[in-house]
């Protein structure tokens, strides 16, 4: 009789052992993974260390880790996250730049087939040249852009991405086809500013908080802006004022994988609600000159929609997409 309750024993905790070996859906104990779909350097790849460094001021018992998995504007990470449906501690860094590469490179995954979670922050665009360009003003890069489109070299992110679309947009603006745009594409905001500091290319677009600190050594010089108003502590005109009528902001944001639990999407929403909160963050978003444009739940969810809609007429518009 004593061996059977020994073995009853000795079973109970093996089982219980076995179940706190597993974690399902979103925990506090378990890790969260923070993927930046890019390169290094990049916009989405300095949100989400920020990001990371926010949630673990916020909840210092939060193991927290962000890794890049870059190529092609984002989607080959969105094909990853598909991939890991119902996983509650994984968030994707996405924006704009998202949107409009799932339309360029026809990705077989969309934005259906994730959670939204958070619209976080927009930024706007800058337009810079290298230090040494015979370009002093947009006006003179918009004079050798009309001579010839193809001697005019403009390097920036994805394909069908912001900046892309910002190049298009001002090619249109300045009486060029769109699809004459010799535009280089990277796969973060690092590879196009080394192209710009070695005097590889004519000129470079990217959100201004990637370039800032290189115009205000004089390493660059800033062209323009993509605000309608000029940005404060940076000494760079707007489009609109340059004579291009002009205006985008960027956009970045949070998806998790499709499948979640109500329970692990409110655990996740709540969780970067506090990182929003959190001083750290707040910091950083006026540090980078970002705008807060904090939304989650179905708000976001409808824009996330609504951009889908806007972003594909204009890059059809441009002729990025056949």
């Amino acid at each position: 009789m004593r061996l059977r309750v020994f073995a009853a024993l000795a079973a109970l905790s093996l089982g219980a052992l076995t179940g706190c070996g597993e974690t399902t859906g979103t925990s506090a104990s378990s890790p969260l993974r923070i993927m930046a779909p890019a390169a290094p350097g990049g916009g989405w790849d300095q949100t989400s260390r920020i990001a990371e460094q926010a949630i673990k001021a916020a909840d210092p018992q939060r193991k927290v880790e962000v890794y890049n998995v870059p190529g092609a504007g984002g989607t080959i990470g969105l094909a990853q996250l598909a991939g890991e449906k119902g996983n509650g501690n994984l968030l994707m860094t996405m924006g704009l730049v998202m949107v409009g590469a799932i339309e360029q490179n026809k990705s077989k995954v969309t934005l259906a087939e994730t959670t939204p979670i958070a619209k976080l922050t927009e930024e706007y665009e800058i337009i810079v040249v290298p230090a040494a360009s015979p370009y002093k003003t947009l006006d003179d890069m918009v004079a050798a852009w009309k001579a010839d489109p193809s001697k005019v070299s403009i390097s920036g992110g994805s394909a069908g991405g912001t900046d892309h679309i910002v190049a298009g947009l001002m090619a249109k603006a300045a009486g060029i086809d769109p699809k004459q745009v010799n535009y280089i594409a990277h796969s973060g905001g690092g590879e196009a500013l080394n192209e710009l500091l070695g005097n590889k290319v004519s000129a470079g677009i990217s959100g201004v908080a990637e370039f800032a600190e290189h115009v205000k050594s004089g390493k660059l010089r800033a062209l323009g802006v993509t605000s309608g108003e000029r940005l404060p502590d940076l000494d760079a005109p707007t489009l609109k004022e340059a004579g291009l009528d002009v205006e985008l902001a960027n956009w970045r944001g949070f998806v998790a994988p499709a499948g979640l639990s109500d329970a692990d999407k409110k655990a996740l929403t709540d969780l970067v609600t506090k990182m929003h909160d959190a001083q750290p963050w707040k910091d950083a978003v006026a540090k980078n000159g970002w705008i807060d444009s904090f939304q989650t739940g179905q708000q976001f969810a409808d824009y996330l929609a609504a951009e889908q809609t806007r972003v594909k007429a204009i890059i059809a518009e441009m002729g990025l997409v056949s």
